[in-house]
């Protein structure tokens, strides 16, 4: 061969494996990386061509699929009551994505997921059109209308969670206002326009904000409950009964300050039972105050403060400061200062103490199902911390169910059910300026001394009348009601 036929040939052999190596860089290297860029429409339309599996609650599905009457994407999501279930599914749609549960286990639903990869490989060689899986939730259908419409008929804002105590399963998860993601799932103007009016910036409800998992509020005297339990397994008390060291008026660590009660209460030296039967600031400002910022802080993260939460869904952090002074630990002791906790944590707090002082991973997954029903995956309980004894547990369990049968939380009250729970009415706004935020924490227990349910209700009403604005009155029958629906489901 002669000498420019050679470097012809050379040359030709280059670019030959130029292309070689090429091809194999994009085919095996950035294979993912291009299957998932969100300008590669091929994934889009490949993502909408077949129907999506559903989120599944009480064995019914919440969810379905729709024909897309013109456009690249053939199928469409909807949902079966979406504004109720919202806070639970998300939403996927062709336009803006997916959130929450639709966005998590999107691999299952849209039958993509690797576990899937032996299913589809035989329904392609058989000629099957291709399936997405399902997610089984924890929820309780019934719990879950009766806290939705619980929040709906008071109105305003708020936000409701249940858990199964010895399980850590989520029953249920409501937040109001909420949405229906059916109006925007597809790619259509009516779509954009749907979307736009639920923004906040256009819509200051902000109905799109979990406010279950997402938002933190001061959580008023609903706190006070775990500064007793850090009193009880601090042994700076031994039992419900035994007075406290609690002066009156009483003067906060470090300061020339009072610290006030809501009205002339029987705070002096009350017993744990009575200060949290009446809701004595005092009693607990001072136990904070004198357990001191650490062990305070301690016990905080013991039912799961500071710390996110994945159920699977993410939770914000609830807040517990460090580094504070006597003053600003007593007044965090009662829910104040910058003490901030989400609805879920407190649902935890309280399935805790009802779960004899064993905190249970709280998740809203129970398993993952192939499109023929076949289990995937399946979520276990998991213990995540053990904050408090039994026996204080026990102690603490006795003081909440005075609140509801002596208390603050009578519209609680369940005939034939012994129930447990701490009202709470938090300061909102600069120096209390705004209406007050309604809160109730409780639980249920059957004959046999378990729970079948522990619930957190905040209320959120910008046009209540402020002097009629409590934990007790506003929030009380909505949990009540939630209640009712698991214990009436478990008979």
């Amino acid at each position: 061969m002669n000498k420019p036929l050679r470097r012809i040939a050379i040359f030709c052999g280059l670019l030959i494996l130029t292309l070689l190596l090429r091809d194999n860089w994009l085919q095996y290297v950035k294979a993912d990386e291009l299957r998932t860029d969100k300008n590669n429409r091929r994934v889009a339309i490949e993502r909408y061509a077949s129907p999506r599996g559903n989120i599944i609650v009480n064995g019914e599905p919440i969810t379905g699929h729709t024909t897309t009457p013109k456009g690249d994407f053939k199928f469409k999501r909807t949902y079966k009551d979406g504004a109720m279930w919202a806070p639970v599914t998300g939403y996927v749609s062709q336009a803006y994505g997916a959130t929450q549960l639709e966005a998590i286990e999107d691999g299952i639903l849209t039958g993509n997921d690797d576990r899937l990869f032996f299913r589809n490989t035989l329904d392609m060689l058989t000629g099957k059109k291709k399936e997405g899986g399902n997610v089984v939730t924890t929820l309780n259908a019934d719990a879950q209308k009766a806290a939705y419409q619980g929040l709906k008929k008071q109105g305003g804002k708020g936000s409701v969670v249940a858990i199964e105590p010895s399980t850590g399963k989520i029953l249920a998860l409501a937040s109001f206002p909420s949405y229906d993601p059916s109006v925007f799932a597809g790619y259509s103007d009516s779509d954009a326009k749907a979307w736009q009016k639920l923004q906040k910036k256009n819509n200051p409800a902000d109905p799109m904000l979990n406010r279950a998992l997402r938002e933190v509020y001061p959580p008023g005297s609903t706190f006070k409950v775990l500064t007793a339990a850090a009193a009880l397994e601090e042994g700076l008390y031994k039992s419900a009964d035994e007075k406290t060291d609690t002066p009156l008026p009483w003067v906060m660590t470090g300061t020339t300050t009072e610290l006030k009660n809501d009205g002339d209460l029987p705070c002096e030296d009350a017993t744990l039972r009575e200060a949290l039967r009446v809701s004595c600031n005092t009693v607990f400002g001072k136990i904070g105050a004198d357990l001191g910022n650490e062990t305070m802080l301690e016990y905080a993260k013991k039912f799961g403060f500071t710390e996110e939460q994945f159920v699977p869904v993410r939770s914000s952090a609830s807040v517990f400061s460090e580094d504070m002074e006597p003053s600003q630990t007593a007044l965090s002791s009662i829910g104040q200062f910058n003490t901030a906790t989400t609805p879920l944590q407190m649902a935890m707090v309280t399935a805790a103490i009802a779960n004899n002082g064993t905190l249970m991973k709280p998740y809203m997954v129970d398993e993952l199902q192939a499109p023929s029903l076949d289990t995937i995956e399946k979520t276990d309980p998991e213990k995540l911390s053990e904050p408090m004894s039994a026996e204080n547990a026990q102690i603490l369990q006795s003081m909440m169910e005075t609140v509801v049968s002596e208390g603050t939380g009578s519209k609680a009250q369940i005939e034939g059910v012994t129930v447990g729970g701490k009202t709470g009415t938090a300061q909102h706004g600069v120096d209390n300026s705004e209406n007050p935020y309604a809160w109730f924490i409780s639980y249920a227990k059957g004959e046999d001394g378990s729970s079948p349910v522990a619930v957190a209700v905040i209320i959120e009403d910008d046009d209540a009348v402020r002097g009629d604005i409590s934990g007790g009155g506003l929030a009380a029958p909505i949990a009540k009601s939630v209640m009712e629906a698991v214990v009436k489901g478990k008979q």
